[in-house]
């Protein structure tokens, strides 16, 4: 069964933030609040983690993992980003959104898509994940946390435990979550398109919602 941690929402308590860390780094596969639904996150690079939610999530090598970060210019080791793309993500983060972006060669190759080398980056604005990302001093990888039996991701984290707590070594209570996940965006070439459409607002990227 996995360890469960109230963690504050604006101000999360370092001591627990710290041993969150602890267990990312140690190799566990955590469940905790971003901006949007909960995500499952683990340490960077962590093939035995990565295979543990990938089997949880039933996915196949073709998917984007995503990689959280703390801001900009942690973002641009990880993607290849030019003058245009910079300019359009610093206007537009921190917030809900993930980038589909050309992957340097920081990215482990099992993190990415098997043609086209991208990865998903998102820069949070979620004070949990934010204190959590400066403790662990890199980027934590991430995915919704949806079930392949579910349409929509989970948001509670009671729910959760419920349901997967055995799966997971620690599940973050920060609170109920939106239901939307992050809007996704590809900005590998010219024109950004809006591959899902979530919490984020598509405006900024050329698209709207239904009925706009």
């Amino acid at each position: 069964m996995s360890q469960y941690f109230h963690i504050h929402p604006e101000n999360p308590q370092a001591r627990l933030i710290r041993q969150a860390v602890e267990i990312i780094r140690q190799g566990g596969v955590i469940a905790y609040p971003p901006d949007s639904a909960y995500a499952l996150g683990c340490h960077l690079g962590d093939k035995d983690a990565l295979e543990r939610i990938r089997r949880l999530r039933q996915l196949d090598d073709k998917h984007n993992f995503t990689l959280v970060c703390r801001d900009l210019s942690e973002l641009g080791v990880y993607a290849k980003v030019n003058n245009p793309t910079f300019r359009l993500l610093k206007a537009n983060t921190p917030g809900p959104y993930t980038f589909i972006l050309h992957a340097t060669t920081e990215v482990p190759r099992r993190l990415l898509h098997p043609k086209r080398r991208t990865i998903g980056l998102r820069i949070p604005q979620h004070q949990i994940t934010l204190a959590l990302l400066e403790a662990l001093g890199e980027p934590l990888m991430s995915v919704t946390l949806m079930m392949p039996e579910d349409n929509l991701p989970l948001t509670d984290p009671e729910m959760i435990r419920d349901r997967i707590g055995k799966q997971l070594d620690l599940i973050i209570d920060g609170g109920a979550c939106n239901i939307e996940p992050t809007t996704v965006v590809s900005l590998l070439e010219d024109q950004p398109e809006i591959q899902r459409l979530g919490l984020g607002d598509p405006g900024p990227f050329g698209g709207s919602r239904s009925g706009d």
